[in-house]
C-alpha cells in the first residue's frame, strides 16, 4: 500500500494528476495540430505538436492501464481514442471505487 491518499479508482493523487495533465495535453495538442492543418500549416507547429501529442497519448494509455478499476469499467478502451480518450477515461473512472481486497462472495466492509 502506498502512503499517498487514494483517489478515484484507487489511484493515488499524483497518478491522477499525471493522467489529468496528459489528457489535457493530448486534447490541446490535437486541436492545435488540426487548426494548424486547416489554416497556415506551419512546419514548426507540426514538428513540435506531433511528437507532443504522440507522447501524451502514450502516457494516457499507460496511466489508465495502471488504474485498478480500469479493467472492468471500460476506461482502457476509452483511453485509446485519439485526442479525447484520456478525458473519456477520466470521466469513466471518476467516482469508481478501487476493487475490493475481500475474497469473492464475502461482503465488503467499508470503514
Amino acid at each position: 500500500m502506498s502512503a499517498t491518499p487514494a483517489g478515484a479508482a484507487g489511484m493515488s493523487a499524483a497518478h491522477l494528476r499525471v493522467l489529468r495533465l496528459a489528457s489535457g495535453v493530448e486534447a490541446l495538442s490535437l486541436a492545435t495540430l488540426l487548426v494548424n492543418l486547416l489554416t497556415v500549416h506551419a512546419e514548426a507547429i507540426t514538428t513540435f505538436g506531433g511528437p507532443l501529442h504522440g507522447m501524451s497519448y502514450l502516457v494516457v494509455i499507460g496511466a489508465v492501464s495502471m488504474a485498478p478499476a480500469a479493467a472492468g469499467s471500460g476506461a482502457r478502451w476509452r483511453a485509446v481514442v485519439p485526442g479525447v480518450g484520456g478525458l473519456l477515461a477520466l470521466r469513466r473512472l471518476r467516482g469508481r471505487p478501487a476493487p475490493s481486497d475481500a475474497a469473492p462472495g464475502l461482503p465488503r466492509q467499508d470503514g
